[in-house]
Protein backbone atom coordinates (compact mmCIF):
# COMPACT_ATOMS: atom_id res chain seq x y z
CA UNK A 1 0.00 0.00 0.00
CA UNK A 2 1.34 3.70 -0.61
CA UNK A 3 0.03 6.67 0.80
CA UNK A 4 0.24 10.48 -0.37
CA UNK A 5 0.93 13.20 2.48
CA UNK A 6 0.36 16.77 1.49
CA UNK A 7 0.85 20.02 3.65
CA UNK A 8 -1.43 22.36 1.76
CA UNK A 9 -0.84 26.09 1.28
CA UNK A 10 -3.24 28.56 1.92
CA UNK A 11 -3.66 29.61 -1.62
CA UNK A 12 -1.81 30.63 -4.94
CA UNK A 13 -1.26 33.33 -7.40
CA UNK A 14 -0.08 32.31 -10.41
CA UNK A 15 3.01 33.46 -11.10
CA UNK A 16 4.37 34.49 -7.49
CA UNK A 17 6.41 32.55 -4.98
CA UNK A 18 4.93 31.78 -1.55
CA UNK A 19 5.80 33.82 1.00
CA UNK A 20 8.90 32.55 2.61
CA UNK A 21 8.18 33.23 6.36
CA UNK A 22 5.36 30.89 6.01
CA UNK A 23 7.19 28.05 4.73
CA UNK A 24 8.34 25.95 7.94
CA UNK A 25 8.80 22.67 8.49
CA UNK A 26 5.09 20.79 8.94
CA UNK A 27 4.87 19.05 12.32
CA UNK A 28 1.28 17.16 11.18
CA UNK A 29 2.90 15.25 7.76
CA UNK A 30 6.04 14.20 10.06
CA UNK A 31 3.41 12.59 12.99
CA UNK A 32 1.23 11.34 10.28
CA UNK A 33 4.46 9.72 8.51
CA UNK A 34 5.04 8.30 12.20
CA UNK A 35 1.67 6.70 12.33
CA UNK A 36 1.87 5.16 9.23
CA UNK A 37 2.84 0.92 9.19
CA UNK A 38 6.18 -0.17 7.95
CA UNK A 39 4.95 -1.97 5.25
CA UNK A 40 3.64 0.81 3.80
CA UNK A 41 4.99 3.33 1.02
CA UNK A 42 5.26 7.38 1.66
CA UNK A 43 5.38 10.16 -0.28
CA UNK A 44 5.28 13.58 0.66
CA UNK A 45 4.32 16.60 -0.90
CA UNK A 46 4.07 20.19 0.34
CA UNK A 47 1.98 22.14 -1.17
CA UNK A 48 3.73 25.68 -0.68
CA UNK A 49 6.75 24.54 -2.41
CA UNK A 50 6.02 22.51 -4.97
CA UNK A 51 3.59 21.27 -7.72
CA UNK A 52 1.42 18.11 -6.53
CA UNK A 53 2.02 15.14 -9.09
CA UNK A 54 -1.58 14.00 -8.66
CA UNK A 55 -1.35 11.17 -11.20
CA UNK A 56 1.44 9.42 -9.47
CA UNK A 57 0.27 6.39 -7.89
CA UNK A 58 -1.13 5.90 -4.84
CA UNK A 59 -3.99 4.33 -2.97
CA UNK A 60 -5.29 7.03 -0.62
CA UNK A 61 -3.79 10.84 0.45
CA UNK A 62 -3.78 12.06 3.86
CA UNK A 63 -4.05 15.87 4.57
CA UNK A 64 -4.52 18.28 7.92
CA UNK A 65 -6.69 20.71 7.24
CA UNK A 66 -7.07 24.20 8.63
CA UNK A 67 -9.41 26.78 8.59
CA UNK A 68 -7.14 28.79 6.30
CA UNK A 69 -6.11 25.80 4.03
CA UNK A 70 -9.48 25.03 3.98
CA UNK A 71 -10.73 25.85 0.61
CA UNK A 72 -6.97 24.80 -0.85
CA UNK A 73 -7.71 21.10 0.93
CA UNK A 74 -10.98 20.58 -0.82
CA UNK A 75 -9.15 21.31 -4.28
CA UNK A 76 -6.85 19.07 -3.55
CA UNK A 77 -9.61 16.65 -3.05
CA UNK A 78 -10.86 17.63 -6.32
CA UNK A 79 -7.99 16.34 -8.29
CA UNK A 80 -7.18 13.05 -6.25
CA UNK A 81 -11.11 12.09 -6.53
CA UNK A 82 -11.74 13.35 -10.13
CA UNK A 83 -8.63 9.76 -10.30
CA UNK A 84 -10.59 7.69 -8.05
CA UNK A 85 -8.46 7.77 -5.14
CA UNK A 86 -9.96 8.63 -1.58
CA UNK A 87 -9.07 11.49 0.46
CA UNK A 88 -8.97 11.59 4.33
CA UNK A 89 -8.53 14.82 6.38
CA UNK A 90 -8.06 15.62 10.39
CA UNK A 91 -6.89 18.07 12.23
CA UNK A 92 -8.22 21.66 13.79
CA UNK A 93 -10.78 21.90 11.03
CA UNK A 94 -11.60 18.76 11.08
CA UNK A 95 -12.60 18.29 14.73
CA UNK A 96 -14.10 22.09 15.14
CA UNK A 97 -16.25 21.67 11.79
CA UNK A 98 -16.31 18.19 11.07
CA UNK A 99 -20.11 18.61 9.04
CA UNK A 100 -18.60 20.59 6.82
CA UNK A 101 -15.12 18.57 6.28
CA UNK A 102 -16.90 15.55 6.39
CA UNK A 103 -18.69 16.60 2.96
CA UNK A 104 -15.12 16.64 1.10
CA UNK A 105 -13.54 14.05 2.84
CA UNK A 106 -13.64 10.25 2.39
CA UNK A 107 -12.85 9.58 5.78
CA UNK A 108 -12.50 12.18 8.89
CA UNK A 109 -10.38 12.45 12.12
CA UNK A 110 -11.85 13.86 15.04
CA UNK A 111 -9.50 15.21 17.57
CA UNK A 112 -5.70 13.49 18.02
CA UNK A 113 -4.08 11.23 15.44
CA UNK A 114 -2.16 8.74 17.37
CA UNK A 115 -4.54 6.21 17.60
CA UNK A 116 -7.24 6.61 15.49
CA UNK A 117 -5.14 6.79 12.41
CA UNK A 118 -3.36 3.88 12.22
CA UNK A 119 -6.69 2.38 12.92
CA UNK A 120 -8.07 4.44 9.67
CA UNK A 121 -5.29 2.95 7.84
CA UNK A 122 -6.20 -0.61 8.70
CA UNK A 123 -10.04 -0.60 7.68
CA UNK A 124 -8.76 0.87 4.35
CA UNK A 125 -6.41 -2.14 4.07
CA UNK A 126 -9.25 -4.42 4.99
CA UNK A 127 -11.89 -2.49 2.44
CA UNK A 128 -14.03 -1.05 5.91
CA UNK A 129 -12.81 2.53 6.42
CA UNK A 130 -15.57 4.84 7.74
CA UNK A 131 -16.27 8.25 7.40
CA UNK A 132 -15.20 9.50 11.29
CA UNK A 133 -13.14 8.25 13.75
CA UNK A 134 -13.65 10.02 16.72
CA UNK A 135 -10.03 9.83 19.00
CA UNK A 136 -10.38 9.76 23.33
CA UNK A 137 -10.01 13.15 24.14
CA UNK A 138 -6.80 13.87 26.71
CA UNK A 139 -5.09 10.79 26.11
CA UNK A 140 -1.64 11.14 27.97
CA UNK A 141 1.09 12.07 24.93
CA UNK A 142 3.04 9.17 24.39
CA UNK A 143 6.97 8.75 22.90
CA UNK A 144 5.57 9.32 19.40
CA UNK A 145 8.53 11.26 17.17
CA UNK A 146 7.98 12.99 13.83
CA UNK A 147 9.32 11.02 11.42
CA UNK A 148 11.43 13.99 9.66
CA UNK A 149 12.81 11.92 7.09
CA UNK A 150 9.92 13.24 4.84
CA UNK A 151 11.58 16.86 4.61
CA UNK A 152 15.01 15.67 2.88
CA UNK A 153 15.05 18.27 -0.31
CA UNK A 154 12.46 20.56 0.94
CA UNK A 155 13.69 24.17 1.26
CA UNK A 156 12.26 24.88 4.69
CA UNK A 157 13.53 27.82 6.64
CA UNK A 158 16.34 27.20 8.67
CA UNK A 159 14.74 26.46 12.39
CA UNK A 160 13.88 23.12 14.09
CA UNK A 161 10.10 22.78 15.13
CA UNK A 162 9.32 20.83 18.45
CA UNK A 163 6.34 19.74 20.29
CA UNK A 164 6.24 19.52 24.04
CA UNK A 165 3.40 20.09 24.61
CA UNK A 166 -0.49 20.33 23.41
CA UNK A 167 -3.32 22.92 24.43
CA UNK A 168 -3.10 25.76 27.20
CA UNK A 169 -5.11 26.23 30.35
CA UNK A 170 -7.14 29.60 29.67
CA UNK A 171 -10.16 30.16 27.93
CA UNK A 172 -9.74 33.06 25.69
CA UNK A 173 -13.27 33.54 23.67
CA UNK A 174 -11.64 33.57 20.28
CA UNK A 175 -8.76 30.61 20.64
CA UNK A 176 -9.28 27.53 18.72
CA UNK A 177 -6.73 26.04 20.38
CA UNK A 178 -8.55 26.22 23.34
CA UNK A 179 -12.11 25.01 21.73
CA UNK A 180 -9.74 22.20 20.13
CA UNK A 181 -8.01 20.71 23.26
CA UNK A 182 -10.75 22.11 25.66
CA UNK A 183 -8.85 24.09 28.00
CA UNK A 184 -6.60 21.46 28.93
CA UNK A 185 -2.46 21.30 28.68
CA UNK A 186 -0.78 18.20 28.63
CA UNK A 187 3.14 17.24 27.42
CA UNK A 188 5.01 14.31 26.25
CA UNK A 189 7.77 12.92 28.50
CA UNK A 190 11.24 14.92 29.33
CA UNK A 191 13.52 12.61 28.14
CA UNK A 192 11.54 11.85 25.05
CA UNK A 193 12.00 15.70 24.18
CA UNK A 194 15.43 15.64 25.21
CA UNK A 195 16.51 12.30 22.49
CA UNK A 196 14.48 14.35 20.04
CA UNK A 197 16.59 17.19 20.40
CA UNK A 198 19.93 15.59 20.72
CA UNK A 199 19.09 14.17 17.25
CA UNK A 200 18.45 17.49 15.46
CA UNK A 201 20.70 19.27 17.57
CA UNK A 202 24.00 18.54 14.54
CA UNK A 203 21.25 20.35 12.04
CA UNK A 204 19.81 23.49 13.44
CA UNK A 205 20.68 26.18 15.36
CA UNK A 206 17.74 27.73 16.49
CA UNK A 207 14.58 25.79 17.61
CA UNK A 208 10.86 26.66 18.15
CA UNK A 209 8.26 24.66 20.46
CA UNK A 210 5.32 25.02 18.84
CA UNK A 211 3.51 24.46 21.91
CA UNK A 212 0.06 26.85 22.26
CA UNK A 213 1.26 28.13 25.77
CA UNK A 214 4.77 26.11 27.09
CA UNK A 215 4.54 28.01 30.22
CA UNK A 216 0.64 26.59 31.07
CA UNK A 217 1.98 24.10 33.59
CA UNK A 218 4.79 25.51 35.62
CA UNK A 219 6.11 22.45 37.17
CA UNK A 220 6.10 20.57 33.94
CA UNK A 221 8.08 23.88 32.53
CA UNK A 222 10.67 24.26 35.22
CA UNK A 223 11.25 20.54 35.27
CA UNK A 224 12.02 20.69 31.65
CA UNK A 225 14.14 23.83 31.43
CA UNK A 226 16.26 22.58 34.06
CA UNK A 227 17.52 19.20 31.60
CA UNK A 228 17.72 21.39 28.47
CA UNK A 229 20.27 23.67 29.79
CA UNK A 230 23.31 21.04 29.52
CA UNK A 231 22.25 20.92 26.24
CA UNK A 232 23.21 24.47 25.37
CA UNK A 233 20.79 25.06 22.53
CA UNK A 234 19.14 28.24 21.47
CA UNK A 235 15.18 28.50 21.12
CA UNK A 236 11.97 30.06 21.03
CA UNK A 237 7.96 29.21 21.63
CA UNK A 238 4.89 30.95 22.89
CA UNK A 239 3.65 31.51 26.07
CA UNK A 240 1.18 33.71 28.18
CA UNK A 241 2.23 36.87 30.17
CA UNK A 242 2.22 34.45 33.43
CA UNK A 243 5.56 33.81 33.01
CA UNK A 244 6.69 36.88 34.22
CA UNK A 245 4.84 36.44 37.89
CA UNK A 246 7.46 33.98 38.54
CA UNK A 247 11.33 34.71 38.69
CA UNK A 248 12.37 31.25 38.90
CA UNK A 249 10.61 29.90 36.04
CA UNK A 250 12.13 32.61 34.13
CA UNK A 251 15.44 32.49 34.89
CA UNK A 252 15.37 28.42 34.19
CA UNK A 253 13.69 29.51 30.58
CA UNK A 254 16.94 31.79 30.14
CA UNK A 255 19.57 29.36 31.36
CA UNK A 256 17.90 26.54 28.81
CA UNK A 257 18.90 28.81 25.86
CA UNK A 258 15.31 30.55 25.65
CA UNK A 259 15.98 33.41 23.44
CA UNK A 260 12.63 35.04 23.00
CA UNK A 261 8.84 34.57 23.51
CA UNK A 262 5.72 35.92 21.86
CA UNK A 263 3.39 36.61 24.07
CA UNK A 264 -0.52 37.59 23.07
CA UNK A 265 -0.65 41.03 24.72
CA UNK A 266 -3.94 41.48 22.28
CA UNK A 267 -5.11 44.94 23.28
CA UNK A 268 -3.89 47.68 25.45
CA UNK A 269 -7.85 48.10 26.12
CA UNK A 270 -8.61 46.57 29.42
CA UNK A 271 -12.68 46.79 28.27
CA UNK A 272 -11.39 44.47 25.35
CA UNK A 273 -9.59 42.05 27.61
CA UNK A 274 -12.70 41.50 29.63
CA UNK A 275 -14.44 40.64 26.54
CA UNK A 276 -12.07 38.25 25.30
CA UNK A 277 -11.48 36.75 28.75
CA UNK A 278 -8.39 36.97 29.09
CA UNK A 279 -8.81 39.91 32.26
CA UNK A 280 -5.11 37.94 33.28
CA UNK A 281 -3.44 40.27 31.10
CA UNK A 282 -3.56 43.22 33.20
CA UNK A 283 -3.01 41.61 36.57
CA UNK A 284 -0.17 42.23 38.58
CA UNK A 285 0.69 45.74 36.74
CA UNK A 286 -0.05 44.47 33.03
CA UNK A 287 1.88 45.00 30.62
CA UNK A 288 4.71 47.41 31.69
CA UNK A 289 5.30 44.88 34.38
CA UNK A 290 5.86 42.34 32.43
CA UNK A 291 7.69 44.35 29.59
CA UNK A 292 9.99 45.30 32.58
CA UNK A 293 10.44 41.46 33.90
CA UNK A 294 11.08 40.56 30.15
CA UNK A 295 14.27 43.17 29.71
CA UNK A 296 15.41 42.00 33.23
CA UNK A 297 15.88 38.36 31.86
CA UNK A 298 17.17 39.23 28.81
CA UNK A 299 14.49 37.61 27.06
CA UNK A 300 13.25 39.31 23.26
CA UNK A 301 9.34 39.92 23.26
CA UNK A 302 7.35 39.25 19.76
CA UNK A 303 4.24 41.04 21.23
CA UNK A 304 0.73 40.44 19.00
CA UNK A 305 -2.35 42.35 19.20
CA UNK A 306 -5.80 41.84 17.55
CA UNK A 307 -8.32 44.69 16.84
CA UNK A 308 -11.74 44.49 15.91
CA UNK A 309 -13.20 44.33 19.67
CA UNK A 310 -15.87 47.14 20.13
CA UNK A 311 -14.14 48.75 22.75
CA UNK A 312 -11.50 49.95 19.70
CA UNK A 313 -11.38 53.12 18.23
CA UNK A 314 -9.32 54.51 15.42
CA UNK A 315 -7.28 55.91 17.97
CA UNK A 316 -6.68 52.21 19.20
CA UNK A 317 -3.85 51.71 16.57
CA UNK A 318 -1.92 54.79 17.03
CA UNK A 319 -1.51 54.05 20.68
CA UNK A 320 -0.56 50.61 20.51
CA UNK A 321 1.94 51.66 17.60
CA UNK A 322 3.38 54.20 20.28
CA UNK A 323 3.58 51.78 23.36
CA UNK A 324 5.75 49.15 21.24
CA UNK A 325 7.77 51.35 20.00
CA UNK A 326 7.97 53.55 23.09
CA UNK A 327 9.13 50.00 24.74
CA UNK A 328 11.13 48.72 22.14
CA UNK A 329 9.56 45.92 21.75
CA UNK A 330 12.01 43.48 19.39
CA UNK A 331 8.99 42.70 17.18
CA UNK A 332 5.29 42.75 16.97
CA UNK A 333 2.03 41.33 15.15
CA UNK A 334 -0.68 43.56 14.60
CA UNK A 335 -3.88 41.62 12.87
CA UNK A 336 -7.39 42.20 12.69
CA UNK A 337 -9.77 39.61 14.93
CA UNK A 338 -10.56 36.15 13.54
CA UNK A 339 -13.79 34.45 14.37
CA UNK A 340 -12.51 30.83 13.70
CA UNK A 341 -15.26 27.90 13.20
CA UNK A 342 -16.21 26.42 16.64
CA UNK A 343 -14.85 28.67 19.19
CA UNK A 344 -17.34 31.20 21.59
CA UNK A 345 -16.17 34.40 19.61
CA UNK A 346 -17.68 33.01 16.42
CA UNK A 347 -21.17 31.60 17.94
CA UNK A 348 -21.26 34.89 19.04
CA UNK A 349 -21.23 36.82 16.00
CA UNK A 350 -23.25 34.44 14.27
CA UNK A 351 -25.96 34.67 16.83
CA UNK A 352 -26.04 38.39 16.20
CA UNK A 353 -25.88 38.71 12.87
CA UNK A 354 -22.64 39.98 12.85
CA UNK A 355 -21.01 37.81 10.24
CA UNK A 356 -20.18 39.21 6.94
CA UNK A 357 -20.13 36.05 5.13
CA UNK A 358 -21.51 32.38 5.83
CA UNK A 359 -18.00 30.58 5.48
CA UNK A 360 -15.74 33.23 5.08
CA UNK A 361 -12.90 30.96 4.76
CA UNK A 362 -14.59 29.19 1.73
CA UNK A 363 -16.11 32.48 0.25
CA UNK A 364 -14.40 33.54 -3.22
CA UNK A 365 -15.02 37.01 -2.22
CA UNK A 366 -12.62 36.64 1.06
CA UNK A 367 -8.85 37.16 0.38
CA UNK A 368 -6.19 36.97 3.57
CA UNK A 369 -6.35 39.95 5.55
CA UNK A 370 -10.07 41.09 5.23
CA UNK A 371 -12.00 41.24 8.29
CA UNK A 372 -15.02 38.86 7.80
CA UNK A 373 -17.64 40.47 10.51
CA UNK A 374 -19.31 43.63 11.54
CA UNK A 375 -17.74 45.58 14.49
CA UNK A 376 -17.62 49.37 15.79
CA UNK A 377 -15.18 49.99 13.03
CA UNK A 378 -15.82 49.10 9.57
CA UNK A 379 -14.37 45.98 8.11
CA UNK A 380 -12.31 47.85 5.54
CA UNK A 381 -10.61 50.49 7.88
CA UNK A 382 -9.76 48.43 10.74
CA UNK A 383 -7.84 46.16 7.46
CA UNK A 384 -6.23 49.68 6.53
CA UNK A 385 -5.21 50.17 9.87
CA UNK A 386 -3.25 46.68 10.59
CA UNK A 387 -1.05 47.56 7.66
CA UNK A 388 -0.41 50.71 8.01
CA UNK A 389 0.15 49.39 12.20
CA UNK A 390 2.90 47.31 10.75
CA UNK A 391 4.35 49.72 8.44
CA UNK A 392 5.18 52.34 10.94
CA UNK A 393 6.77 49.78 12.91
CA UNK A 394 8.70 48.05 10.86
CA UNK A 395 9.78 51.54 9.44
CA UNK A 396 13.58 52.30 9.51
CA UNK A 397 13.56 54.71 11.84
CA UNK A 398 11.43 52.63 14.22
CA UNK A 399 13.68 49.68 13.52
CA UNK A 400 16.56 51.96 14.01
CA UNK A 401 15.25 53.52 17.86
CA UNK A 402 14.45 50.15 18.47
CA UNK A 403 17.71 48.44 17.76
CA UNK A 404 19.20 50.70 21.03
CA UNK A 405 18.10 48.66 23.44
CA UNK A 406 20.31 45.28 25.11
CA UNK A 407 17.40 42.67 25.04
CA UNK A 408 17.25 43.39 21.11
CA UNK A 409 21.19 43.74 20.04
CA UNK A 410 22.72 43.21 23.47
CA UNK A 411 25.74 41.44 20.69
CA UNK A 412 27.12 40.87 17.23
CA UNK A 413 24.71 37.60 16.83
CA UNK A 414 21.77 39.29 18.42
CA UNK A 415 22.41 42.23 16.27
CA UNK A 416 21.93 40.63 12.89
CA UNK A 417 19.43 38.60 13.42
CA UNK A 418 17.37 41.46 14.89
CA UNK A 419 17.87 43.51 11.50
CA UNK A 420 17.51 40.40 9.42
CA UNK A 421 13.67 39.47 11.18
CA UNK A 422 12.69 43.29 11.33
CA UNK A 423 13.34 43.84 7.43
CA UNK A 424 11.62 40.69 6.87
CA UNK A 425 8.59 41.90 8.29
CA UNK A 426 8.76 45.31 6.91
CA UNK A 427 8.95 43.58 2.97
CA UNK A 428 5.99 41.46 4.88
CA UNK A 429 3.90 44.45 5.56
CA UNK A 430 1.45 44.51 2.90
CA UNK A 431 2.67 41.49 1.08
CA UNK A 432 0.28 39.27 2.93
CA UNK A 433 -3.06 41.13 2.25
CA UNK A 434 -5.68 40.23 0.25
CA UNK A 435 -3.73 36.75 -0.86
CA UNK A 436 -6.41 34.23 -1.87
CA UNK A 437 -7.45 31.01 0.10
CA UNK A 438 -7.33 28.43 -2.27
CA UNK A 439 -5.39 28.40 -5.29
CA UNK A 440 -6.15 30.75 -7.91
CA UNK A 441 -5.87 28.88 -11.00
CA UNK A 442 -8.43 26.10 -10.09
CA UNK A 443 -10.79 25.83 -12.74
CA UNK A 444 -14.12 23.36 -12.23
CA UNK A 445 -16.01 22.83 -9.51
CA UNK A 446 -14.84 21.67 -5.97
CA UNK A 447 -16.51 18.21 -5.89
CA UNK A 448 -18.38 16.55 -2.44
CA UNK A 449 -16.73 13.38 -1.42
CA UNK A 450 -17.56 9.65 -2.99
CA UNK A 451 -20.15 8.84 -0.46
CA UNK A 452 -22.79 12.06 -1.16
CA UNK A 453 -24.88 11.74 -4.00
CA UNK A 454 -24.10 14.74 -5.58
CA UNK A 455 -20.87 17.97 -6.70
CA UNK A 456 -21.63 21.15 -5.27
CA UNK A 457 -19.53 23.97 -6.62
CA UNK A 458 -18.35 26.60 -3.36
CA UNK A 459 -19.38 30.24 -3.70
Amino acid sequence: MKITIIHPCIGRIPGKDYIRSWQMEPLPPAYLAALVPDDWKIAFHDDRMESIPYDEQTDIVAISIETYTAKRCYQIATEYRKRGVPVVMGGFHATLAPQEVTQYADAIVIGEAEETFPKLLADFKAGRMQIKYVAPKNKKLGFLRPKRSIYIGKNYLDLGLIEASRGCKFQCEFCAITSYFEATHRHRPIDVLLAEIEEMKPHKKLFFFVDDNIVSSPDFAKAFYKELAPLKIRWISQASITLTYDDELMGLMKDSGCQGILIGFESLNEKNLASMNKRFNAARGGFEAALKKLKEFQLRLYATFVFGYDHDTIDSFQETIDFCIKHKIFMTAFNHLTPFPGTPLYTQLEQEGRLLYDQWWLDDRYRYGQVPFKSTIPPEIIQEKCVDARKEFYALGSTFYRMFDKTNSGNLQMLKAFWFINLLLRKEARQRENYPLGDESFQGEILKAAHLDSRVLIK
